[in-house]
């Protein structure tokens, strides 16, 4: 599955640079590899308990009760969009 990843442009003194490199090489992946790993470590540690999937379902789950969505009404939505996409999508399907 591709992970969608957008282009940017950052500007790095000379040591960052060469530790990005040596670290690239150490590690036989990218620069940008590197960059995504030193990001994802460093938001681990400045927010712990914001961090991995977990969290990410707990953030989800409160926001969810705080609107007060009912979930079994937009189930029965979600089921019936997915129908009508079926049926035009597949026309003759039975």
């Amino acid at each position: 599955m591709a992970i969608p990843t957008i282009k940017s442009t950052y500007t790095l003194d000379l040591g960052s640079v060469r530790a990005l490199e040596s670290l690239a090489q150490q590690w036989q992946v990218s620069k940008s590899e590197v960059l995504r790993r030193a990001i994802r470590m460093a938001a681990s540690i400045a927010y712990p308990d914001k961090t991995g999937p977990l969290q990410a379902l707990d953030r989800l789950q409160s926001s969810v009760r705080e609107r007060g969505v009912d979930l079994s009404s937009w189930e029965q939505e979600v089921i019936a969009e997915r129908r009508e996409t079926g049926k035009r999508a597949f026309p003759n399907a039975p």
